[in-house]
């Protein structure tokens, strides 16, 4: 009995591997670009399983860069520090001290964790953030009253460019400096966003804490597998995308006006989401494109 069970365990493996196979040729050699937060970088299984799924991109030829932000830990120094965390609108107000903090945890502890985990798991990962060969380029965000929170003016992926074609894994943080050096603090889905379309990138894939996108936000069986810009720009007016979902789609559909080929909105809190969105038939998430009728990936990760 147990044997038989070992041998459909072992046909199921096959299967799998098999049915990643045109998607690994379709990826290899193009970049992904990785935004990680959420639940997944809270739960330590479910960030163990992250960690082997960017190595497995990369042993199997893909070029994944990762891009994380790191709220939860920020949160956990200010109050360690005697700094209570104050937001505005949904955005971290970042004064002087608070941006220092942010700067320590996000830039020495968080990344260089993920790097670490990256590494013990057999990859090659290199940590940066967007001070690194002036990687990015930061302005403020303008609203009032919230500090030091930035947006992206420019990047220059030449550094990330030449650690990916050296085999490398860029983990990057989101934090940014302006022309006179002050640091800003900058949402790291834009970042991801940003970078992979600097980068050209085959994929963007959003790791959050929801389904993907939902005609009912309530339901997950009313996820939508796969739309374009002009029918998630309807559902944010309709109001079917709302709240935390409205930045997170605007961050997707600029990246594909910029020229990113598909944009994935993904549950984390899934094990091995990632390889499930981009090794299955099926996938898991919300996948948006430029256009339904131009995408060279219509019969791909559907």
């Amino acid at each position: 009995m147990e044997h038989e069970y070992l041998q459909q365990e072992a046909a199921t493996r096959v299967r799998v591997l098999s049915e990643a196979l045109p998607y690994i040729q379709e990826f290899a050699g193009r970049t992904i670009v990785v935004k990680y937060g959420g639940a997944a970088m809270k739960d330590s299984n479910l960030k163990d399983k992250v960690v082997r799924d960017i190595v497995f991109l990369s042993c199997v030829g893909l070029r994944p860069v990762v891009v994380h932000g790191g709220g939860p830990e920020i949160n956990t120094w200010l109050g360690k520090l005697g700094i209570s965390p104050q937001f505005k609108d949904g955005l971290r107000v970042t004064d002087a001290p608070t941006m220092d903090v942010v700067e320590m945890v996000l830039v020495g502890r968080v990344n260089k964790e993920l790097v670490a985990l990256i590494n013990a798991a057999g990859g090659s990962a290199v940590g940066l953030c967007g001070k690194d060969g002036n990687l990015i380029q930061a302005r403020p965000q303008g609203q009032e009253g919230i500090g030091f929170v930035g947006e992206v003016a420019s990047v220059n992926p030449a550094l990330i460019e030449s650690l990916v074609e050296s085999g490398y894994v860029p983990v990057v943080s989101s934090v940014a400096a302006d022309e006179t050096g002050q640091a800003y603090n900058i949402n790291a889905d834009t970042v991801a966003g940003e970078i992979a379309a600097s980068l050209n990138a085959a994929k963007l894939i959003l790791l959050t804490d929801t389904a993907g996108i939902l005609e009912n936000y309530k339901d997950t069986s009313t996820l939508i597998h796969k739309l374009d810009i002009q029918q998630a720009r309807q559902l944010i007016e309709d109001g079917i995308v709302a709240g935390g979902m409205i930045p997170k789609v605007n961050c997707c559909v600029r990246s594909l006006a910029q020229g990113v080929r598909a944009a994935h909105i993904i549950d984390g809190r899934i094990p091995h989401a990632l390889l499930l969105e981009i090794f299955t038939d099926a996938g898991i998430g919300s996948m948006l494109v430029a256009s339904e009728y131009h995408s060279e990936y219509n019969n791909l990760s559907l």
